[in-house]
């Protein structure tokens, strides 16, 4: 059965979303020696922040004592999924290639799954705690670059595989607490209040690394295209393509897509960083996948 004309549509912006997301790392890994890492990401935000704010400052204004009263909670989603996530992402690219980065992410749905087990006591099954330990497993197989039992040795080469993992926890933390986000603000006014906050506290960490630690940001062509990739096709296009397709098919429908993001990622950085995959990356990989198989029977599907 052919899907209709509008699920088609919601398709194609959701396998865009994927692209998008999966060309940040490319980007990230790219500009590496000529944007320092937390400046990317407050530019990115900020460039974002510009394009959103004559849409949502009405909005947001109108329900300023809502806001308020959910302070706490929006402050937390907002340093977990914008000002962590992304910097550490960045971080972690200065040295780890494109490809691990992906493929590490891809562990997120198993580590959702564990972290929702922490904090609310969710059961896991048998076959879950297996898929848990398979899936952490396949990390430290890419990580250690095949190595596990060699593995601090290869983490004092490559700080950066640790930086992505932290990302990868930060995002899944964010997640399991999004069933805190606050009701009656629509999707598009959470994504702003959580870009304000998030570049608001990222903005100090901006300010050590660029007068204290001296690192500049080189303005030139490319590091103005990178800019304008990451803030407007990975943030704002980003968000409203995956809410399209949030109201077209339902959440869980939508949530196969997450998986498009490492394929995406992964042929994005081969045509572009010539990077190769090896064989313990396959093994990796392979150990993710039937850690996500076992855990639910079927692809976990992330809610966002």
């Amino acid at each position: 059965m052919m899907p209709s004309r509008s699920d088609a549509i919601a398709y194609g912006l959701l396998t865009l979303t994927a692209l998008f997301w999966g060309g940040n790392f490319v980007v990230g890994r790219a500009v590496s020696s000529e944007i320092p890492p937390i400046a990317l990401a407050w530019w990115r935000w900020c460039f974002a922040l510009g394009l959103i704010l004559p849409f949502c400052l009405v909005p947001l204004w109108r329900k300023r004592r809502q806001l308020w009263q959910a302070r706490w909670p929006l402050l937390l989603l907002a340093a977990l999924g914008v000002t962590a996530f992304n910097t550490l992402v960045y971080l972690g690219l200065q040295t780890a290639t494109a490809s691990d980065a992906l493929l590490i992410l891809s562990a997120g749905p198993i580590l959702i799954l564990l972290i929702s087990w922490v904090l609310y006591r969710e059961k896991i099954s048998t076959g879950q705690l297996l898929g848990v330990s398979l899936s952490l497993l396949g990390v430290l197989m890419i990580i250690s670059r095949g190595a596990p039992w060699r593995l601090l040795s290869q983490l004092e080469g490559n700080l950066g595989l640790i930086w992505i993992l932290l990302a990868v926890i930060s995002w899944a933390f964010y997640s399991v607490l999004l069933r805190l986000r606050p009701h009656g603000l629509t999707g598009f006014e959470f994504f702003a209040s959580s870009v304000i906050l998030g570049f608001l506290l990222l903005t100090p960490f901006y300010l050590y690394e660029h007068w204290v630690q001296a690192r500049i940001l080189i303005w030139n062509e490319q590091s103005l295209y990178a800019l304008f990739y990451v803030s407007i096709f990975a943030s704002v296009l980003a968000f409203l393509f995956w809410n399209q397709g949030v109201a077209q098919l339902g959440a869980n429908r939508t949530g196969y897509f997450i998986h498009l993001i490492p394929v995406w990622g992964i042929l994005l950085a081969y045509l572009f960083l010539a990077e190769r995959l090896y064989l313990f990356h396959a093994l990796g990989i392979g150990m993710i996948v039937g850690g996500l198989i076992l855990s639910t029977g079927r692809a976990v599907t992330v809610k966002n």
